[in-house]
């Protein structure tokens, strides 16, 4: 079954909507009405989207939501999502993919803050680029995601990866400063360049086939190693914290 949702124009664009309704498990069965969120403002999801159904399932996973139009303001799409699948058609808005456990989301355009915060399981694809704190734990919590995958293939902000557990996170462009900052453990894949990788990291595994700029002084080199077709500089750290994870790097520059 597909359900196509087509955002419908809006008086004031800019104004964040809360979606955390859609999500496939929501549309098995029979219809049902739903709920979005305009600042303090209770709204029909009917207000926002106009919906359509294409067929009927009767499991989470032959369910696909297909989003159309503008929605780069509308928050927690696949927020707890369990199956499925979600394909957005062009840009989506803060916390997509927040706990997610299983399914997949796609997203053709960018991405806001918080992309798959602290989720468990499941696959997230983004095709252009993504904001800040890909991945990582919200503000006060000790663990960010802690299981499944996502894959960036254009350039993230600051602080991917903060508080990685678990899974694995590839960014096919550049991040930001601090990736994989307070990283326990899990994969972090940097295909181009960053700034300040992995400080107080105490686990997991992180890798940056560009450049890291500001290396931090408290990570250890340990020689070369062929990794695939690269040959590396592997670095323990960060020994201010045990200094228990590893880090991979094709070019560093410390500090001036």
């Amino acid at each position: 079954m597909k359900v196509i949702m087509e955002v419908r124009e809006r008086h004031r664009p800019n104004l964040p909507i809360e979606a955390e309704c859609i999500v496939p498990k929501n549309f098995v069965g029979p219809e049902r009405t739903f709920y979005v969120w305009k600042g303090n403002k209770k709204l029909d999801i009917r207000d926002v989207f106009h919906i359509r159904r294409d067929g009927h399932a009767n499991s989470v996973d032959k369910v696909e939501i297909i989003i159309r139009g503008d929605s780069s303001h509308i928050k927690r799409i696949g927020e707890y999502m369990d199956g499925g699948r979600i394909t957005i058609e062009g840009d989506i808005g803060m916390h997509c993919g927040n706990f997610m456990s299983d399914g997949v989301i796609e997203i053709m355009g960018s991405a806001d803050s918080w992309l798959g915060r602290e989720m468990n399981g499941g696959k997230i694809i983004c095709h252009g680029d993504a904001a800040d704190y890909v991945g990582s734990g919200y503000r006060g919590e000790k663990r960010g995601m802690k299981g499944g995958t996502i894959e960036i293939m254009g350039d993230v902000g600051d602080f991917a990866g903060e508080t990685l557990a678990g899974g694995e996170i590839v960014i096919h462009g550049d991040a930001g400063d601090m990736p994989g900052v307070d990283m326990k453990d899990g994969i972090l894949v940097i295909r181009g360049d960053c700034s300040r990788a992995c400080g107080n990291m105490t686990g997991g595994t992180c890798t940056v086939l560009g450049t890291v700029h500001d290396m931090l002084p408290t990570f250890r080199n340990e020689g070369t190693e062929q990794r695939g077709e690269h040959v590396l500089t592997k670095f323990s750290g960060d020994h201010i914290s045990r200094g228990l994870g590893t880090l991979y790097i094709n070019n560093f520059k410390y500090m001036d």
